[in-house]
């Protein structure tokens, strides 16, 4: 089973990135996914959660009104759409798969990792 997180990159302040999260070896079609980062020097933090079937999402504070989580269960695939960047952005970015249909911020309902993929914010 594996996770490939991809789409990062180094953008300006204010700029936007797509970020996509493929899935092989199984379907998460019946899981909830998320999005996960970890700036530099700081612990890893929940950015956006979305449920089995896309119908309920969630996101954190700092992210609400600026990011959208979306999935495609035909293609097995998870995706962060990224608006506004800003510097504060910087990180590693991880998806993820949850054991239920429905999860939110805790990093602990999540069994499946990406390796992630890095994304750079100038200012």
């Amino acid at each position: 089973v594996q996770l490939q997180a991809s789409g990062g990159g180094l953008v300006q302040a204010g700029g936007s990135l797509r970020l996509s999260c493929a899935a092989s070896g199984r379907t998460f079609s019946n899981n909830a996914m998320g999005w996960f980062r970890r700036a530099p020097g700081k612990e890893r933090e929940f950015v956006a959660a979305i449920s089995w079937s896309g119908s309920s999402t969630v996101y954190a504070d700092s992210v609400k009104g600026r990011f959208t989580i979306s999935r495609d269960n035909a293609k097995n695939t998870l995706y962060l759409q990224m608006n506004s960047l800003k510097p504060e952005d910087t990180a590693v970015y991880y998806c993820a798969a949850a054991r239920s249909s429905y999860s939110g911020s805790l990093s602990r309902d999540y069994d499946y990792w990406g390796q992630g993929t890095e994304v750079t914010v100038s200012s």
